[in-house]
């Protein structure tokens, strides 16, 4: 009965979920309250400065620890922190697990003795040794060998603007990166693999642009022909995944056929390297040509959406530049969340641990704002992320319920965001929150399924996976609905509850048209994203191969794919926002509108035409009649 509620598009505004938005307020004054005490309880200065194993703040006055030696110590000129063993990574805690000491100066030059130790103390004025040992007993003092760096003392210089003093050679972290990298049983393959990414990271780069380029004509070319769009990107992923696999192929063959008798270990890689790539492409095109096989009948119905889409496109270029202010805002917010995080890592009160050194904890209440300040990340992204879809939703909905072209705004894109800021804050951030609650649990889940790997029962994985994947699927479904509810915020400015209601509604009474367009429309911009990854993959494969003989490129070229398939889904998911807004406005004025007088379509006149056919086609069917006749055919 709610469906039947009188849809006005853009008649009157009205501030919307107000509650939320003060909700939301105060929980953003919390995330500052964080970052405040965090910095007044020295935990920048901390940070920034650096600090040792007895509590000193380099370079600077200290005040004294209660039972802790070489604290309360003047640091004035000692402003760079030195591990004595900077190679000795606690993988379970994710900390250097050596004494820190402040120093004037950090070793430029690698240090193999004591005696090249002292040396450098004496003439640099810098002493690598702890506090109570003098340069003078370096070398005679029996208690040097605990309270010296272990040498060779490799070469290190200061990390700029945190007073660290880094080693250059970063070699001596290979443990602590082959722990992370599972897969990689022997060091040499690793370091092999690096090798291969700093030497190609020029091309890397150019590849990275290159998939950006390509993303942005890929979005010019939708609005000039949506109309062949469909056909064009089913022939050009043909023609893409069979000449990959193709040249994949050949350059295996050719490798195989010039492969010497003494082979090197790097052209061994590579051609086993070569031999997953063609036979991850063979099964990957089979797969594809099956599935298009199956939904080619289907591919016509969306041609119609699309082309309005291109329209939109046209009416609205700045959609196209959505993804680029999405990003940065996100990229701004995590800058700050992460140097918080940072923050709270060096915050709270001195308390010496079992070795005798000087960590800092929090007590009490305030050792959970690690939580707060994790449900923050989540909420807050998924805020931006939703002010982006409310924002386009608005846009899209100006476009379509505007009868007249020539009377849309100026920039209805700034129109929507002006809408949003004034009166559909509070619907955005109760959206946001919804998703929020359910991605906590699905991550609580599998930081368990994480730690518990290898120790619980076949039974205990099962049923966590299978909460994972529900909790997977409840997000998908939910963000979806909200999509579609900000779209009818947009439409009749109501609150959330009331908008996903009326979404829901519309979404039920035309379940075989979502069908229709989630499945034909959602895969053909995935073919598109297809096309630019075989692309970007492609020209990785041609340039990379030159490089053949004295570099591995099996990561690079993963680097450069998944970086691509990135890029392409940001600026096809805003096509395929725009085409879920159509969609729902489209069923809207279908349900409510007939035609007659008083009762005109909004819609575009290519989906008239399409309403006109499908009457046709209806009646030439005999189904003109009835509650059937009065569903469309599906989209």
């Amino acid at each position: 009965k709610s469906s039947k509620r009188e849809w006005k598009p853009l008649e009157d505004h009205s501030c919307t979920d107000v509650p939320w938005l003060l909700l939301f307020i105060i929980f953003c004054i919390g995330m500052g309250f964080i970052c405040g005490y965090s910095i007044a309880t020295g935990a920048a200065a901390r940070l920034l400065s650096g600090y040792d194993s007895y509590g000193n703040i380099c370079g600077q006055k200290n005040a004294k620890v209660e039972g802790i030696v070489n604290s309360g110590l003047d640091l004035t000129h000692k402003k760079y922190v030195f591990f004595l063993d900077p190679c000795n990574v606690d993988l379970v805690h994710q900390k250097i697990k050596s004494l820190a000491l402040c120093v004037s100066a950090c070793p430029r030059k690698e240090l193999k003795t004591l005696a090249d130790v002292q040396k450098f103390a004496e003439t640099n004025g810098s002493t690598l040794c702890s506090y109570e040992l003098q340069p003078s007993e370096y070398t005679t003092d029996p208690r040097a060998a605990k309270l010296c760096p272990k040498y060779p003392v490799p070469e290190s210089a200061p990390i700029p603007f945190f007073h660290r003093c880094a080693p250059v050679n970063i070699s001596c972290y290979a443990k602590f990166a082959e722990a992370l990298i599972t897969f990689v049983s022997d060091s040499s393959v690793l370091h092999r693999l690096i090798s291969g990414v700093m030497t190609s990271k020029e091309i890397i780069m150019g590849l990275c642009l290159l998939s950006l380029v390509l993303s942005m004509i890929l979005m010019v070319i939708i609005r000039y022909i949506s109309r062949v769009l469909v056909w064009i990107l089913t022939i050009l992923v043909i023609l893409g995944s069979l000449g990959g696999t193709g040249v994949l192929w050949w350059l295996y063959a050719k490798q195989r056929a010039s492969a010497s008798a003494v082979e090197t270990q790097i052209a061994k890689d590579n051609l086993q390297a070569l031999l997953i790539y063609a036979i991850s492409a063979t099964v990957f095109t089979v797969i594809l040509f099956l599935i298009m096989l199956i939904m080619r009948k289907r591919v016509a119905l969306t041609i119609a959406l699309f082309h309005v889409a291109g329209k939109v496109f046209i009416h609205l270029p700045l959609l196209v530049f959505q993804p680029f202010w999405t990003f940065f805002a996100l990229i701004i917010f995590w800058a700050y969340w992460i140097t918080v995080l940072l923050f709270l890592g060096t915050t709270g009160n001195p308390v010496p641990n079992e070795e005798g050194f000087v960590e800092f904890r929090m007590v009490g209440p305030l050792k959970y704002m690690w939580w707060y300040h994790m449900v923050g990340l989540i909420w807050i992204s998924e805020f931006i992320l939703a002010c982006q879809q409310m924002t386009v939703a608005g846009a899209v909905v100006t476009y379509y319920f505007t009868r007249e072209k020539r009377n849309l705004p100026f920039t209805p894109i700034l129109a929507s965001v002006n809408r949003l800021i004034c009166y559909h804050l509070g619907t955005v951030a109760k959206g946001s929150f919804i998703i929020t609650l359910v991605k906590i649990p699905r991550m609580i889940l599998m930081y368990i399924h994480t730690q518990l790997k290898g120790k619980e029962n076949a039974c205990a994985r099962c049923m966590l996976k299978a909460c994972i994947c529900c909790l997977w699927c409840l997000e998908k479904c939910l963000t979806y609905l909200n999509q579609n509810a900000y779209t009818a915020t947009a439409i009749n400015s109501t609150n959330f509850c009331t908008s996903a209601k009326d979404a829901f509604v519309i979404l039920v009474e035309n379940a075989l048209r979502v069908a229709a367009i989630n499945t034909v429309g959602d895969f053909m911009l995935f073919l598109g994203k297809v096309l630019i990854v075989c692309s970007t993959g492609l020209a990785g494969i041609m340039l990379l191969n030159y490089q053949r003989d004295y570099t591995i490129w099996v990561l690079p070229l993963i680097i450069v794919c998944l970086f691509a398939f990135l890029v392409a889904h940001c600026f096809l998911s805003i096509y395929e926002m725009v085409v879920d807004v159509l969609f729902l406005c489209f069923a809207i004025d279908t349900k409510y509108n007939d035609g007659s007088p008083g009762k005109e379509f909004y819609m575009d006149k290519v989906l008239m035409e399409f309403v006109e056919n499908s009457r046709k086609s209806m009646k030439e069917a005999g189904r003109g009649g009835g509650a059937e006749g009065r569903e469309l055919k599906p989209m």
